[in-house]
């Protein structure tokens, strides 16, 4: 019994192997193909302290607060050429009752700037912290700025401060890079 199911399986794989469909394969259509992924990254985040803006010890205002990331994904060579689409999301929230400007600043190994953005961020309080969201897209010659770029610089700044400011300003920030390999 076993020897007519081997037989038989044998039959099967020789049957399905010359009666299947057979179309010929142009080989140069693999060469059109193209990969086209998305990455979705956190990029930078930070909690910064009303304190932040005011040195008690000389009793005067820091206006302008920076924080500075590497930003190590864009150096690749390959991901340089196939990157044909950034999405900055950018989520504040603001218990500090003042507004605030942010500049975000692409820098090169050179300390070149080579792509700027900014955004206003509304003022809040503790009771009633202010969420602002900020969305930038960049395509065509922006990318190459970014590219460019192996540092982010992002710089907080406060119109005014005192030693009795209080609250906090948080960022949350995410990046969407689309591919085409």
């Amino acid at each position: 019994m076993k020897k007519k199911l081997n037989l038989l399986y044998s039959f099967s794989v020789l049957l399905f192997l010359f009666t299947g469909c057979i179309k010929d394969t142009d080989f140069d259509q693999a060469e059109a193909i193209a990969l086209t992924p998305i990455i979705e990254l956190n990029l930078i985040y930070f909690n910064v302290g009303a304190d932040s803006f005011y040195d008690e010890s000389t009793a005067t205002e820091i206006l302008t607060v920076r924080d500075t990331t590497e930003i190590r994904f864009l150096d690749d060579e390959e991901i340089q050429d196939g990157l044909k689409r950034v999405d900055f999301y950018f989520k504040f929230t603001n218990s500090i009752p003042r507004d605030f400007l942010v500049d975000f600043q692409f820098i090169s190994e050179m300390n070149d700037t080579t792509y700027v953005t900014q955004t206003p961020v509304a003022l809040g309080t503790l009771e009633n912290p202010v969420i602002t969201e900020f969305i930038e897209i960049v395509e065509g010659e922006g990318i190459v700025g970014l590219t460019m770029a192996n540092r982010l610089v992002v710089s907080l700044t406060i119109p005014s401060a005192d030693e009795n400011l209080d609250g906090f300003i948080n960022l949350q920030s995410k990046t969407t890079y689309y591919l085409e390999l």
